[in-house]
């Protein structure tokens, strides 16, 4: 195949590449079947024939129809993918306001907790200062009695 340097292709002599003048021009015989076309239609491949007996219409059309049909086909897969990642945000939204809602939950019970086990260590220590059994002096004797609880017990 033999490519010719020149600005627009002359009628019958080839077609020309994308892109203007001083692009390369191929003879129509040399492009795909698909891509010859008359002049001034652009072809699949964006390339004009400037060869009208090359015809070529209904490929054009055939594929300018594959172009709508893969246009739309990506048009509505964009949309699907749009709204796959519009779900999965609103998913995660939801997880997150869930999980909040449980930490606040876990902090009101760790305060409630913490309450709880300052009044405990208040009466324990309330408790300490009159319990009988922690000022008896038997308590620290190493030989287990069994009467040694109720020697402590105020009688």
């Amino acid at each position: 195949m033999r490519a010719v340097r020149g600005g627009s292709s002359a009628p019958g002599r080839g077609c020309q590449v994308p892109g203007g003048p001083g692009r390369r021009v191929l003879p129509c015989s040399a492009l795909p079947a698909g891509e010859q076309q008359r002049p001034g239609r652009p072809s699949g491949g964006g390339m004009s024939c400037a060869d009208p007996a090359a015809g070529g219409s209904q490929q054009s059309h055939e594929e300018d129809d594959r172009k709508v049909r893969r246009r739309e086909k990506n048009r509505v897969a964009a949309q699907r993918s749009r709204k796959k990642q519009t779900q999965k945000a609103d998913k995660l939204h939801e997880e997150y306001e869930s999980l909040e809602q449980e930490n606040t939950s876990l902090k009101r019970e760790i305060e409630k907790l913490s309450d709880e086990m300052k009044h405990l260590s208040e009466v324990l220590k309330d408790h300490e200062k009159i319990c009988p059994l922690l000022h008896c002096t038997m308590n620290f004797v190493t030989i287990p009695r069994p009467d040694a609880l109720t020697s402590c017990l105020p009688r």
